[in-house]
């Protein structure tokens, strides 16, 4: 990975005093610094960054004659008590503001009588209107459809709505199409030129604009203030991938009041019991923006990953209803736990498969997988992408189908990196898929299975070609430079003068240097009742020469084996941690300072033991013993790296592999594939591994072959379940997999044969390199 540096930029003194009048607790250096550095450089500017009362923010009628349009028809299905449906998303973004349009048109039109909303169900339907659904809402007789978030595209779905009497208008802040699409007004920001200070508003701020304008235009009718939308209007933004610059900036910070204002109401109280009730189980009280990006919205998101249909978000983020919305918000948090556990399961997967690609000759990672669950997919790709520096496509190849395309379907979700506009590169390759949509850092698309191979080579080709001989490499970026020393209270609130922070304005990075970490330990998560979660955080305390005091820190999703020995650099973000009641850092990179210790030979504290007649032979047994012959290099770069942690020896102690022949392995594995479609008895893919002595990799081209030969094999939670329907054979495409299957079977014994032979030398010389 690439560090980089933010160049740093002396601001002149007299933008430092102008600065420290806002940090009267500290010099207000550090903030000077950051805010020169993002271009914030005379008194007008930082006076309407730090104050949003000095802010004037645009009127919603810069839209023109869009909006006139919306106005004009809203106004008409009022006046004849037409129904109206609002059609939202199933993200954050768009249940948020399927929530800001429920609220905000219920002050002109009668919940559930004249106003109703539907949100897509993430397993089974995809971003955007469709047909289905707009037959639903035909029946229960809907006049006009409000989009939120969505819609921007969907030319053939607008159209079928038309032909059934139902006009549509669309807000919403994605791609646009080539031409206007026919809807009665599009109220969407990519009309705008790109310095408009409405440009980069999110799919929530655009509804929000939407109901401004209806104020506006009926000021006598509405009950509530405008006011009450905006706490919704700042979860929506910080958790969705948009700038946080122009209104998007002031309309968080305004709402972000709200919401604290609210959440010091008791729970009776408060018009957003739900979300008070969500931030407790979290272990946040709403005081941050962190609370938004790393609490609420998760959660939000994870209720359609989860269980694809997220409807009742609506009601959590809107209903007054207390103890409606606390079982809500459990169900809300339950479903958090699970998209977790399962992320991690999926992480592990595709980190396996990793191993087999070459990313010398990769620029965009895409990899499926039948047994992926399609909700937490886009959650991977965001982190392998930034783990690579390479945009990343996963597909969950389960084979549904839909009407208009009877072959199986490959659903997933893109992440881009490195300034590659994901969008168009996807949208370039449109005719090998079904469906697609999304933004330039994301996307979510569906393609025939048949189709993964052209794509995958089609994609390659083209971002290789724009990008020339320019080299794709994972980044991470410091702003400013730090001691251990200057962290704490007032260093924190200098930084507090940039929130909220998020795209165009990113959380501060702190560049720590000769660094190094003690008390260092781990567990797994918890969840609100006390069970534990796969998913590990790693609790440490930060040392440099700069102090005698250690700091404390968190290292999400790493083990403390993870944490290098010796001195260090690391990149990391200040936080206060509201339920421990202290400030910490969160560390984001780390590596050995160029003068590490770690750099130098290993050889002594490597033990060749191999081939030994048995355990009890071992020479010391205060050494880590590694018994298992590995098929990879990663594989002993983790024990190494847990050898120096608790600087202990590494003896390796693998035998000479006593291989069955892949055949036997084939058959061993139909036989159970008998045994279990015959006693319709549950196996876990562990057992399958411990019994077959194979890697997770090929026991899925071993799955994979079954299915061609009769069995199919589903999933039922973490079990597999194997049932044998004989109409399924094909025998020349069987004969194809389970050539795949021993290929991969001898291919794993030809690496564990090296293993059991491979000089020590080279093995010392490997795990320099991999250090």
């Amino acid at each position: 990975m690439q560090w980089i540096l933010t160049t740093p930029e002396q601001p002149p003194e007299w933008f430092i005093q102008l600065v420290k009048q806002h940090t009267p607790a500290s010099s207000g250096l550090f903030a000077a610094q950051l805010f020169w550095q993002r271009g914030i450089k005379d008194k007008s500017q930082l006076a309407a960054f730090i104050n949003h009362k000095t802010y004037q923010p645009a009127s919603p009628f810069e839209f023109e004659q869009e909006m006139q349009l919306a106005m004009a028809r809203l106004q008409q299905a009022r006046n004849a008590g037409e129904k109206i449906a609002i059609w939202g998303d199933f993200d954050a973004d768009g249940i948020t503001s399927t929530s800001v349009l429920w609220d905000g048109l219920g002050q002109f039109f009668i919940q559930h009588q004249q106003l109703t909303y539907y949100i897509p169900n993430r397993l089974k339907e995809s971003h955007g209107l469709n047909e289905r659904g707009i037959d639903n809402l035909a029946k229960q007789g809907c006049k006009l459809i409000v989009t939120c978030d969505t819609g921007s595209t969907n030319i053939d779905e607008i159209i079928y709505a038309q032909k059934l009497g139902i006009d549509v208008i669309v807000t919403d802040h994605h791609t646009l199409p080539a031409e206007r699409p026919p809807v009665t007004a599009i109220i969407n920001p990519r009309y705008l030129p790109q310095d408009h200070q409405l440009f980069h508003l999110s799919g929530v701020a655009v509804a929000y604009k939407l109901v401004e304008a209806l104020y506006e235009k009926l000021p006598s009718i509405p009950q509530d203030p405008l006011e009450n939308l905006l706490d919704l209007v700042a979860v929506g933004l910080i958790a969705d991938l948009v700038q946080l610059t122009g209104d998007c900036r002031y309309l968080a910070q305004l709402g972000i009041q709200r919401l604290q204002a609210d959440l010091q109401q008791p729970p009776a109280m408060r018009r957003r019991p739900g979300v008070g009730r969500l931030l407790e189980l979290c272990q946040k009280n709403g005081d941050r923006p962190t609370d938004i990006s790393f609490g609420l919205g998760p959660r939000i998101n994870a209720v359609s990953r989860i269980q694809g249909d997220a409807s009742f978000c609506v009601e959590l983020l809107t209903s007054r209803d207390v103890k409606h919305c606390n079982e809500l918000a459990e169900v809300t948090e339950l479903a958090n736990t699970r998209r977790k556990s399962l992320q991690k399961d999926v992480q592990a997967q595709v980190t396996q498969k990793l191993t087999q690609l070459d990313l010398s000759t990769t620029s965009v990672i895409v990899l499926e997988d039948p047994q992926w669950p399609a909700g937490v997919l886009g959650l991977v790709a965001g982190q392998v992408a930034q783990e690579t520096g390479r945009p990343t496509i996963l597909l969950s190849t389960e084979g549904t189908t839909e009407n208009s395309t009877p072959t199986p379907l490959a659903r997933g979700s893109a992440r881009s990196v490195n300034s590659v506009d994901l969008y168009q590169l996807v949208k370039d390759q449109a005719y090998l898929l079904h469906r697609f949509g999304g933004h330039p850092f994301a996307a979510g698309l569906s393609l025939p299975v048949e189709n993964i191979p052209l794509f995958r080579d089609a994609i390659n080709q083209q971002l290789r070609q724009s990008l020339g001989s320019v080299n794709l490499t994972p980044t991470v970026q410091a702003d400013i430079v730090v001691t251990v020393a200057d962290l704490g209270k007032e260093l924190f609130l200098e930084l507090k003068l940039l929130e909220p922070c998020g795209m165009g304005n990113p959380v501060p990075k702190l560049f720590i240097q000769n660094c190094w970490f003690e008390n260092a330990w781990h567990r797994n998560q918890q969840d609100w009742q006390g069970k534990k979660v796969q998913y590990i955080k790693t609790d440490f305390n930060i040392h440099d020469d700069s102090t005698k005091n250690p700091f404390p820190g968190i290292w999400w999703g790493h083990y403390k084996e993870e944490l290098p020995l010796g001195k260090c650099d690391c990149i990391a973000e200040l936080d206060y941690n509201t339920y421990k009641k202290r400030y910490e850092i969160r560390l984001i990179a780390v590596r050995p300072s160029e003068n590490s210790e770690l750099n130098t030979q290993h050889s002594a504290h490597i033990l060749d033991w191999r081939n030994l007649p048995s355990p009890s032979q071992f020479p010391n047994p205060q050494s880590l013993i590694l018994e298992e012959c590995p098929t990879h290099w990663d594989d002993l770069r983790a024990w190494w790296r847990r050898c120096l942690y608790n600087n202990q020896q590494l003896a390796i102690a693998w035998s000479k592999p006593n291989h069955q022949p892949p055949k036997e392995i084939w058959l061993t594995l139909v036989g159970i594939a008998k045994y279990l479609s015959r006693t319709n008895q549950l196996v876990t893919r562990v057992q399958l591994l411990e019994k077959l002595k194979i890697s997770d990799r090929t026991l899925f081209l071993g799955i994979k072959a079954l299915k061609y030969w009769g069995f199919t094999v589903t999933r039922q939670d973490r079990d597999l379940l194997v049932s044998w329907n004989p109409s399924t054979v094909s025998e020349t495409k069987g004969d194809v997999a389970v050539a795949q299957f021993l290929a991969a079977i001898s291919e794993e014994h030809f690496q564990q044969q090296y293993f059991a032979e491979v000089p020590l030398s080279t093995i010392v010389a490997m795990l320099n390199r991999l250090d």
